[in-house]
């Protein structure tokens, strides 16, 4: 199931589904001294959103400094458990059964990775992702900033209907052949980085580079269930601590949430309870959006964020108390895919 295409001389050569993206003219001699070096335009595909989930499939464009494709390399992993959506990705049970575990494709990837800046749409969830799974065979990915397409579209001011990869795909004329495969949605998004790295270069645009945080402690629970594809049991429980501060938002707070409006950078969110995705990575996907996560409830709140609204907690106590609006997580979630920018900027 592993599919290495690069050739000698490390140039990019077609293959079924990958096919190879065309060459652009030289940027001009204005590049942006301050940029990276090099981009690793990843898409991966999972079993689900939570912190036990696993990678299904992962794809990696390695691009230079300016955009150009170097190589690609695509492989399926077996999760060693029920691969989810299949649905969604296609990946079966049984098309898995013979994939590489994702430690026999561990050092491949971490290769392509090595000393780039990671770059994925909605880059804070492929990212938690890979750094989960390299945590599980006890190594750190090689990557140390990643840049989020969604982000980076926004500081451009690109006029998107929305930020999704089928969008941004849209406005620079990508067609995608094969949506939620990993090969096909990592050539998409490299075609559409290109334009958009050489836009900002040629505005002299700041990238909006964050850092990769590896994941400080990972313990699996004994799982006393029964075993998975070649014999492993799944991981029952898990424990994640990524070391984790939280910048400054650097927006100020617009005020409330207007109950059918959208978001606002700048926005005060808390969030109460228990949630479908991952907390820590709702908060994350909150701050690279421009909003500001609470972690209590005052006047200044602009929205709570709950899935039980009933639940007599105090946060959603205060929030009653002040008139805060309050939504559920789907609801929020949805919100996010379009936050609008912070007034007068």
């Amino acid at each position: 199931m592993l599919e290495d295409q690069t050739a000698p001389g490390n140039r990019t050569q077609s293959a079924a589904g990958a096919p190879r993206i065309p060459a652009q003219q030289p940027a001009g001699s204005g590049w942006p001294s301050d940029y990276p070096a090099g981009y690793a335009v990843v898409d991966v595909e999972t079993t689900g959103l939570s912190r036990e989930d696993r990678i299904v499939s992962a794809a990696v464009y390695q691009l230079d400094a300016r955009g150009e494709v170097e190589d690609h390399w695509y492989s399926t992993v077996n999760p060693q458990r029920d691969p989810g959506p299949t649905w969604i990705h296609g990946l079966t049970s049984a098309v898995l059964a013979d994939a590489p575990l994702f430690g026999e494709v561990a050092e491949e990837f971490g290769r392509r990775l090595d000393g780039r800046v990671l770059v994925a749409h909605n880059a804070m969830f492929d990212w938690t992702m890979i750094a989960r799974e390299f945590a599980r065979t006890d190594r750190e990915p090689p990557v140390r900033q990643r840049l989020c397409t969604i982000a980076l579209s926004k500081s451009l001011g690109l006029p998107l209907a929305n930020h999704k990869l089928e969008s941004l795909a849209a406005h620079y004329g990508v067609v995608q052949q094969r949506a939620h495969h990993a090969l096909d949605d990592a050539r998409v998004l490299a075609e559409t980085f290109r334009p958009s790295l050489r836009l900002a270069a040629a505005g002299g645009v700041r990238l909006p580079l964050l850092s990769c945080t590896p994941l400080t402690e990972w313990s699996a629970a004994p799982y006393g269930g029964p075993r998975g594809q070649g014999g492993a049991r799944p991981y029952a429980a898990a424990t994640w601590r990524p070391s984790r501060r939280r910048p400054a938002c650097p927006y100020p707070n617009p005020g409330r949430y207007r109950p059918g409006g959208t978001l606002v950078q700048g926005m005060r969110v808390a969030i109460s309870g228990d949630t479908q995705t991952e907390r820590e990575l709702l908060e994350d996907r909150a701050i690279e959006a421009g909003l500001h996560i609470a972690t209590s409830v005052s006047r200044l709140t602009s929205l709570l964020v709950t899935n039980d609204p009933s639940s007599p907690t105090g946060k959603v106590s205060r929030a009653r108390s002040f008139g805060t609006p309050i939504l559920d997580e789907a609801a929020f979630t949805q919100l996010l895919r379009d936050v609008a920018p912070a007034p007068g900027s």
